[in-house]
């Protein structure tokens, strides 16, 4: 079973929670993480098969283009199948808090 991550970044939190709303609903995906990168900017990231990731991707990207005003998508990225070594190095991996959901 290939398990992919997908990640996308905006320049507001109302974006990224739009996003991160609109993943978890479109598809059976578990959302492992969110936090703060360069500049303010917020990203989340999601994991699933990685037909699910694809389908959360592209109602999470739809989702936070819909946000108004300066609701910009800086960047996004789906990973099929990560090395064991990124998944122990990056924060995207399933921790205690993203277990009961996990699908």
């Amino acid at each position: 079973m290939a398990i992919a991550v997908g990640v996308i970044e905006t320049q507001t939190f109302p974006a990224v929670l739009a996003a991160a709303d609109a993943m978890v609903k479109a598809a059976r995906v578990t959302l492992v993480k969110y936090d703060r990168s360069e500049s303010g900017r917020q990203f989340v990231a999601v994991r699933g098969l990685v037909a699910e990731v694809k389908r959360a991707m592209e109602a999470g990207l739809a989702a936070a283009d819909a946000c108004p005003g300066a609701a910009e998508v800086t960047t996004h990225i789906i990973i099929p199948n990560p090395e064991e070594n990124i998944e122990a190095v990056l924060p995207i991996e399933f921790t205690p808090q993203s277990e009961p959901f996990w699908v």
